[in-house]
């Protein structure tokens, strides 16, 4: 191969894409700016800023696979931007927030749910080939982060305080650290097709999340979020309940 040839080949091999990309690192910066404000104790903002790379982290592989610009660079720099805006920032807000009065067990924690953020996104990456696309396997860093973020958000817009509330910060953080590396499957809504026609009534609950959401985002989406995190444990209950046999009693 010419020199020049080769040359034009190894540059279009280092290259990236743009726009998926470009909107990968805006998340990165979102979560980035989550730990700012954390360190200066805005935390609404933080907050907010979490949820606004969760938009983004949904955003930006659904227009590489729209326009056809996956790539291996863009699924690590992806996963890399997951754990800073879903991984340290949750852990940094919520022991800024509440957990530092609780000492050594404050950080102890804050480190748990940043730990389960870590080894839930390694096991997703090796796990891509095999694993069902129906579930997820453990509640996905997304949801864990909205879970922490939500929390303080809500927390912040009623006004909730007391001493009660380290506790509650405490469980909360640790439960999503936690479930986030366990083996509760999540519906993930993969299958859900929305080229496809629907019965008009399923534009309803739409409407009324909408409204609610409109009427007071943090209140409807820490609900939205606190149902999908126990949704996986009824999942299991359900199938467990199911599996197991019924036990019949002889009579005399």
């Amino acid at each position: 191969m010419h020199p020049h040839a080769k040359r034009r080949a190894t540059l279009r091999h280092q290259s990236i894409y743009l726009l998926p990309n470009s909107v990968t690192l805006a998340a990165l910066f979102a979560g980035f700016y989550a730990i700012v404000q954390a360190m200066n104790h805005r935390f609404e903002y933080a907050a907010v800023a979490i949820f606004i790379a969760m938009v983004l982290d949904g955003i930006d592989g659904r227009l590489a696979r729209m326009t056809h610009t996956q790539s291996a660079f863009g699924a690590e720099f992806d996963s890399l931007s997951d754990m800073v805006s879903f991984g340290v920032a949750p852990a940094l807000v919520s022991y800024e927030w509440m957990l530092r009065g609780l000492g050594k067990l404050g950080w102890i924690v804050a480190f748990i749910y940043c730990a389960g953020a870590a080894l839930r996104l390694a096991r997703f990456n090796t796990q891509l080939e095999v694993a069902d696309k129906r579930f997820f396997q453990g509640m996905p860093s997304p949801t864990a982060a909205a879970l922490v973020a939500g929390f303080v958000w809500v927390s912040l817009d009623m006004a909730w305080d007391g001493p009660y509330m380290r506790w509650l910060t405490l469980g909360i953080t640790a439960f999503a650290g936690l479930t986030m590396v366990s083996n509760v499957r999540y519906y993930s809504f993969k299958e859900i097709n929305i080229r496809k026609t629907v019965p008009f009534f399923l534009l309803l609950p739409t409407l009324f999340v909408l409204v609610a959401i409109a009427a007071s985002p943090p209140v409807a989406l820490f609900a939205l979020f606190v149902a999908y995190a126990f949704s996986g444990y009824v999942i299991a209950a359900w199938a467990y309940l199911r599996r197991k046999p019924s036990v019949h009693t002889s009579q005399p």
